[in-house]
């Protein structure tokens, strides 16, 4: 990698630029992933960046976090005799809210093993 360094006043100051990232395919765990990369690990922030791989890390989050969740929630509604059609159709208060607690459980599953390491 060859930077290119700009003369302002005194200083040299090297020439970084990025090119124009596809951010499209980035979900909200790619963005969580950003935001705890900008401000609890700068290094490796700044080293995917320079790299130009930054995006590319983003988007392996995303697809790796949305393949989680989706076993998961797989998982917890094999595992849960409450979960089924015919309780959805009697008690649609208590399946949602059944649904909402293993969606939360596998979210903050899914925010301590991959968005905060």
């Amino acid at each position: 990698m060859e930077l290119n360094y700009i003369k302002v006043g005194y200083y040299l100051l090297p020439n970084l630029t990025i090119k124009n990232q596809n951010y499209e395919k980035i979900n909200k765990y790619g963005y969580l992933r950003l935001k705890y990369l900008k401000e609890h690990n700068k290094g490796l922030y700044t080293t995917l960046l320079m790299q130009d791989e930054l995006t590319n890390h983003l988007v392996s989050v995303s697809n790796e976090c949305e393949e989680r969740l989706k076993t998961l929630m797989d998982n917890y509604r094999k595992s849960d005799d409450k979960i089924s059609e015919k309780n959805k159709e009697i008690n649609q208060i208590e399946w949602v809210k059944l649904m909402n607690n293993y969606k939360d459980c596998a979210e903050e599953i899914i925010l301590k093993e991959m968005i905060y390491v």
